[in-house]
């Protein structure tokens, strides 16, 4: 095995120290159409011209549907503490009312495998894959949206239980709420300031009913919300009310009201009458204590106001940039983390559920030298080091991804794996960066015997 010099040694992090690494279910599974499985937004989303790069679908993706065993296999021989992934929640209830027998049991068999070869097991219960049958009912821009999935939550954590080791309500609220329905970037496409807040409300519900639920089911599993942030720096001091407002949209409107038990004022009066209708008790069933916050991070945002005082990002030139062109700047997720606990007095333990790169990598003579990423993954490590170091509670770490995969609206020229995916004939070739993990995982472990 190679050696590779790391600018932190894992064992400087406490020994319960989670390592892991991440995928979700529309991004590996395929499978789209076996195993009681109905469509969700996405194979909808899919087959709109012109919405996803080159017109790919996750109908096969890694194929992980038929492959599970070999990766999992593949996972524990990382030497990795844990598996992150998510749950499809149409396999789970392909019909309003219906429960698969065959969905759950397929989770099952990854659950117990990670189990036998001493992996915890992360589970999302909410990946962005509404059911496409909730969508047709108005989909997040329908309050019944959010206990549908209350109803969902309790079906798996009824089956599984403390089986599940961590409980993640949704994935990225900011991402399917605003990309999905304010945006129109992701599914289903639909645009609208006013849409967008008012799904952000709904799947902030969601989380917030399901919290309960989960408790009460699995007593003995950690249970929490993840969600993306990417700070902002202004590009000169007239800029700081630009810093602001694009934090506070951004995520700080999803984290507020679980921590808080508020929405950022400076958003309310920016967009007052785009503001969704808040039922009076919303506010507590949101705000219901969570044991762990998963934060995603990947890059950051130079924001100023233009001419027409709106805030816009700043294209820098002359920095480093990954292949899906955002910057790599390590130092913004200890600022990220510092500034958190700086902002909220109750802030539980973080995970940093998501962190990575993504690359134009391909394989050379059985080899993929993505060289880039093993040192994305060397000064991001530094970076969560740093932020301890400054007092933030951390507890675990998940590179993103796992493999090469279906990226949302890039299809697969977009590949954050560690781990290369041959698409056409499902080959798995681990990367210089899946070596790197696994050497200082072979290390740590070694210090820790």
């Amino acid at each position: 095995m190679a050696k590779y010099e790391l600018p932190i040694n894992s064992r400087m992090l406490k020994s319960d120290f989670v390592f892991g690494v991440a995928t979700s279910s529309y991004q590996i599974e395929g499978g789209a159409e076996e195993g009681g499985r109905t469509p969700s937004i996405w194979d909808t989303f899919c087959a709109v011209p012109g919405k996803v790069d080159n017109g790919d679908n996750g109908a096969v993706a890694c194929d992980h549907y038929h492959l599970w065993k070999q990766d999992v296999a593949m996972i524990a021989e990382l030497g990795v503490d844990a598996y992150r992934l998510s749950i499809a929640w149409s396999r789970i209830v392909p019909r309003d009312g219906e429960v698969n027998p065959e969905g759950l049991k397929f989770y099952e068999n990854i659950i117990d495998e990670c189990h036998a070869l001493g992996m915890k097991v992360y589970v999302t219960l909410y990946h962005w894959d509404l059911p496409q049958y909730l969508e047709e009912k108005g989909g997040w821009l329908n309050r019944e949206t959010a206990y549908k999935f209350a109803q969902y939550a309790d079906i798996v954590s009824q089956h599984f239980g403390d089986k599940i080791d961590v409980y993640s309500t949704l994935n990225e609220p900011a991402v399917s709420a605003f990309l999905g329905y304010r945006f129109g970037i992701h599914a289903p496409g639909i645009k609208g300031n006013k849409e967008g807040f008012l799904a952000s409300h709904h799947t902030m519900l969601a989380h917030g009913l399901a919290m309960p639920i989960l408790r009460k089911n699995a007593p003995n599993s950690m249970h929490g919300l993840v969600v993306n942030a990417w700070p902002a720096y202004a590009e000169s001091e007239k800029d700081q009310f630009a810093v602001e407002l694009s934090e506070a949209e951004s995520y700080h409107w999803f984290v507020d009201p679980v921590l808080k038990g508020e929405y950022p004022a400076i958003v309310k009066e920016r967009y007052p009458y785009d503001m969704p209708m808040i039922l009076e008790g919303d506010m507590a069933i949101i705000s219901a204590p969570i044991d762990y916050l998963g934060v995603n991070y990947y890059s950051r945002n130079v924001v100023r106001l233009n001419e027409h005082n709106v805030v816009e990002k700043v294209v820098l030139e002359d920095v480093e940039k990954t292949h899906i062109g955002w910057e790599v700047y390590p130092q913004g997720l200890t600022d990220l983390l510092v500034a958190m606990k700086q902002r909220y007095d109750n802030l539980p333990p973080i995970y940093i559920t998501e962190n990575g790169a993504a690359g134009d990598d391909s394989v050379t003579d059985g080899e993929v030298n993505d060289t880039q990423r093993v040192n994305y993954f060397q000064t991001h490590l530094k970076a969560t080091h740093d932020a301890i170091e400054a007092g933030v509670q951390i507890d675990g770490y998940f590179a993103w991804s796992l493999m090469d995969n279906f990226e949302w609206a890039f299809g697969y020229e977009q590949r954050f794996g560690i781990v290369h995916v041959d698409y056409t004939t499902q080959t798995r070739t681990l990367k210089q960066s899946a070596k790197a993990y696994q050497a200082m995982l072979v290390e740590r472990a070694a210090g820790n015997k």
